[in-house]
């Protein structure tokens, strides 16, 4: 390799190193029977778009993973894909038609279908290459996609299985419905919003006499059209006298019973509630308690039905104000009261969400979530943070049948069809062979009924597979909490009731990566910066390293792009590093003497130790932040700032041994950058390629992780370099309190308790000298200060002296202190005087009083620093 550049320019390197990887093949897994597996399945992207920052750092905690255990001696598979993501890419494409002023009616299913499988593939290959670019160490050619035939057969049979097991089955609920897209949607692709309404008081007429009434509050006056009783508490002394009795239904003048029925909340508006079991869950779960009639007024498209009479084909909010003001026109409003509550809206489409009773699949979940818990709490599957396990468990013992069906074209069409003569249903993976005679079921499943099978479809089940029985289960599942139902549960049950194990070992909870004032970072706020153009702009190993350095386990990270400098930076130090080592190296070819290694040497062979024994423990304990804060603490603070400073003396002490020395040093820093390769993969083979010679083929990337030597770690060498730190601190700290340029040679006296520091610190006396900027270094055995007059600070067991004779007039700096302490003590009062006026802090900004605030703090800090110079000096 040549030279390396004065600076580290990442773009060509990057992509130069992509084309090197592909073109050998590193991630494709070892063909060693003998190394143990670990396996990773991707969370498969939706082709809805481009990736966003969330995913980025969700990608990169998987590399590091997967890189981490190739390089550890395992064979590795990390297995990528990418999901259909029905209703979300179904409804784009619509919205690309609407543009051309079609509709997917207007071209037919099959014709419909073909224009979504087109605009997948431009999606798809953008997915492909921004996981390419960021470094993603996926084995390629094992890639699947959710709709993939095989994938699809997958589907099919597990349909079926459960069909004839009778865990799915066909029946009319309350579900919940995407007016606009027309669609059902399960309860976890609902999201809830405040959002700020009205609370109808709406009076009901008793039948018997019509002068006296029921009160109902609600909020959706349009629905009590399809009211079919008045619901009170029986405990409610209010109503104990027209519990049993008839109300007259306001506009529709149709009389309904008053049941009594604990479920009531006798607190919520009047106690009595309207009873709608076609328009809301909990009322259809009455209805059929006590057998309730279910009118349907609301249709599919949002819109009033027939049933509504004259306000059929109004829309739905539409229809409640034309019935709030025929209720005003009748007298039957008592009130109307602002109401902020929760409301369901589509997560994929946006559409207020609308209870809708329907015929509907559905799978029966309770059977197959007692195994998924227990797989849990037992510990057979481990959760990090552990904290989730909770919410896992809270939503698994009160879980609810899956609304599998949608009303969609885009997905995998259900494996059920209808004989057209006799109304027979056949249930099969494969169709009936005179399928002229049947029609299939026209609805698809739900996206996640295909991404519940992932871990082991991807894998080739139903098939007995190479792949199923070498990498299956998985080790590792890195995953956002806010899928914790929709996905990871399933994938359990699934994978339990399919394959009788567990699907995958370790799950990781990661950070939800928010912009800066707070909200998540989503493609449908649009609000994450463009993923390659943080690449372009900072290297993607500067982005990676940010990402997870910010990303303590359990925590949101607050991402802007300028935050990429943390990770820029560290990758200058590095390539600076590495530059001044094999110029050095280079120089001093033949001084290759054998030296004896001093308490430097086994120093930064400890602290090594330390960072890979720290690192390891972070990563199996999936604080992959604390992973990369103990490589960023030794190569940055140990290994450039202190040991590559210490070389330069090692080497200009010791010439003979030079070439030794920095090839010493070239070790560490291999190891070094080795660790760093799976969060840093472009930087650390670019360098591991350039320090020493390697031949076409090589890669850092299946190269051998360091192993811990904790033999290696001295802690009594690690505590000596921490003293000799500290005295150079101290020194460098005394010449600034003084004022003094650090280019001034000063004289030191460190006075030592004993004569075993003594010799300690005489050793290493030169170091400290030249670190220090030390003219004249004097070490004494001794309690007393020096005869000349000086400033001095204490460093655990040893007092250090900085002589200020002939440097600085000692009468003219005190007489300066005294004038600034003079000035900042007036300011001081000022300040407080005005902070103690009333009218001041009452009338000024909020902005305006803590800044004087800051600035009283700020001055009685520099006084108090001011006074304590002036009594160095005195003394």
């Amino acid at each position: 390799m040549s030279e390396l550049s004065k600076t580290y320019e990442p773009g060509e390197i990057e992509l130069r190193l992509i084309d090197y990887w592909n073109k050998y093949k590193f991630y494709a897994p070892s063909a060693d029977a003998d190394k143990p597996k670990y396996s990773i399945v991707i969370p498969p992207p939706n082709v809805t778009g481009n990736l966003t920052i969330g995913h980025m750092l969700n990608n990169t905690i998987q590399d590091i993973y997967a890189r981490w255990k190739r390089m550890s001696g395992y064979n590795t598979l990390w297995l990528p894909g990418a999901d259909h993501a029905g209703i979300s890419t179904q409804t784009r494409v619509e919205g690309k038609l609407r543009e051309q002023g079609i509709t997917r009616h207007d071209l037919g299913r099959e014709k419909f279908l073909e224009k979504v499988w087109e605009w997948k593939e431009v999606y798809h290959e953008n997915i492909i290459t921004q996981l390419t670019r960021m470094g993603a160490s996926v084995d390629w050619s094992r890639e699947r996609f959710t709709m993939d035939e095989g994938l699809s057969k997958a589907v099919r049979k597990v349909f079926v299985e459960l069909y004839k097991k009778g865990l799915i089955y066909k029946g009319k609920r309350i579900i919940n419905w995407d007016p606009e897209q027309q669609t059902a949607l399960s309860d976890e692709e609902v999201i809830y919003r405040e959002k700020p309404d009205k609370l109808y008081y709406v009076k009901y007429p008793l039948v018997e006499n019509n002068s006296k009434y029921v009160i109902v509050a609600t909020t959706r006056p349009e629905t009590m059209l399809g009211d079919t009783a008045v619901a009170v508490n029986p405990n409610d002394e209010r109503y104990t006298d027209i519990a049993g009795k008839k109300v007259l239904l306001p506009i529709v003048e149709k009389a309904i019973p008053v049941i009594a029925d604990e479920y009531v909340d006798m607190e919520f508006g009047t106690g009595a509630l309207k009873i709608t079991p076609a328009h809301d869950p909990n009322d259809f779960e009455i209805g059929n308690k006590y057998n309730l009639e279910k009118v349907q007024v609301i249709d599919h498209s949002g819109k009033m039905n027939e049933h509504a009479g004259r306000y059929s084909g109004l829309d739905r909010f539409e229809a409640r104000k034309a019935i709030v003001d025929r209720l005003n026109e009748l007298g039957l409003i008592e009130k109307i009261e602002d109401y902020t509550h929760n409301v369901g809206f589509s997560e994929r489409g946006g559409a207020q969400v609308e209870p809708y009773l329907s015929d509907q699949w559905f799978v029966k979940m309770k059977p197959l979530a007692e195994p998924a818990l227990n797989a849990v709490r037992s510990g057979e599957i481990k959760f990090h943070p552990e904290r989730w396990v909770k919410t896992y468990e809270n939503w698994m013992t009160n879980i609810r049948d899956w609304c599998i069906s949608r009303q969609l074209w885009w997905g995998h069409q259900i494996p059920v069809w209808y004989n057209k003569n006799n109304g027979d249903i056949y249930c099969e993976v494969d169709p009936p062979k005179d399928i002229e005679n049947w029609e299939q079921d026209p609805d698809v499943l739900d996206t996640w009924f295909s991404s519940w099978l992932w871990p082991f479809s991807t894998m080739g089940w139903p098939d007995d597979t190479e792949d199923l029985k070498k990498y299956f289960p998985t080790d590792f599942l890195s995953t956002a909490a806010d899928i914790i139902f929709f996905w990871v549960a399933r994938m359990i049950m699934a994978s339990l009731e399919f394959t009788g194990k567990i699907p995958f070992k370790d799950v990781y909870y990661h950070n939800i990566v928010r912009d800066n004032i707070g909200r998540k970072m989503s493609k449908s706020l649009g609000n994450s910066p463009d993923v390659i153009a943080v690449m372009d702009e900072y290297g993607t190993d500067a982005l990676r390293f940010t990402l997870v350095y910010l990303a303590p386990q359990g925590t949101d990270i607050h991402f802007a792009k300028e935050k990429c400098e943390i990770g820029r930076n560290f990758a200058n130090k590095i390539w600076n590093a590495a530059r001044f080592l094999l110029m050095k190296k280079e120089q001093s070819q033949g001084n290759n003497k054998p030296y004896e290694k001093d308490i430097f040497d086994i120093w930064i062979n400890s602290r090594l130790q330390t960072a890979v024994k720290d690192y390891l423990a972070a990563l199996n304990e999936y604080k992959i932040n604390e992973a990369s804060k103990a490589l960023y603490d030794f190569i940055w603070g140990d290994f450039c700032d202190w040991y590559i400073e210490i070389l330069k003396i090692k080497a200009n002490n010791n010439p003979d041994s030079a070439q030794i020395i920095f090839e010493h040093a070239i070790d560490i820093f291999e190891d070094a950058i080795k660790l760093l390769h799976p969060v840093m993969p472009f930087i650390t083979e670019e360098l591991w390629q350039g320090i020493k010679s390697r031949k076409e083929g090589e890669s850092i990337t299946v190269s051998d992780m360091p192993k811990l030597n904790e033999t290696e770690i001295n802690r009594d060498a690690e505590d000596g370099v921490i003293a000799i730190q500290q005295l150079i601190a101290a020194a460098r700290n005394l010449r600034a309190e003084m004022g003094l340029s650090p280019s001034v040679k000063c004289d030191i006296t460190v006075n030592c308790s004993g004569s075993d520091d003594e010799k300690f610190i005489s050793g290493v006396k030169e170091y400290i000298r030249i670190l220090a900027k030390i003219n004249e270094l004097d070490i004494a055995v001794s309690s007393e200060a020096p005869v000349y007059k000086s400033v001095t600070t204490v460093v655990g067991k040893y007092q250090v002296y900085l002589k200020i004779e002939g440097l600085i007039d000692v009468d003219a700096e005190k007489a300066k202190l005294s004038r600034e302490i003079e000035r900042t003590e007036g300011f001081i009062l000022s300040v407080d005087k005005k902070l103690s006026n009333e009218k001041f802090v009452s009338k000024a900004s909020k902005e305006v009083v803590e800044n004087e605030r800051k600035k009283l703090e700020d001055n009685k800090q520099k006084l108090e620093k001011l006074k304590e110079h002036l009594k160095i000096l005195e003394g």
